[in-house]
């Protein structure tokens, strides 16, 4: 039995003043969600826009209280996150 949860969230990120700035924070901030949750992470829209951006995040799990768990400990670590501002976000299993 396999289950996969997935995230998307839309991000703020008020410090940006260029392209380059916004993708400082989202490399980081993938990069450490990546490696903290074992979690697959990408921007998916939003991609020309300083100071917005949406993520797609995605974790395979047996059992879906255990995903469901993985993906709020995501949202916990990105609402920690100063740089960043966490607007709507959705999830769900599949």
């Amino acid at each position: 039995n396999m289950v996969i949860g997935v995230l998307t969230a839309e991000l703020g990120i008020d410090g940006a003043n260029s392209l380059k700035d916004k993708r400082q924070v989202l490399k980081s901030l993938l990069a450490h969600l990546r490696s903290e949750f074992n979690i697959s992470a990408a921007e998916v829209d939003n991609h020309d826009i300083w100071r917005r951006a949406t993520i797609g995040v995605a974790v395979v799990a047996t059992d879906g209280a255990f995903a469901n768990a993985v993906l709020d400990k995501a949202i916990d670590h990105i609402e920690r996150d100063p740089r960043i501002d966490l607007g709507h976000y959705e999830m769900e299993m599949l």
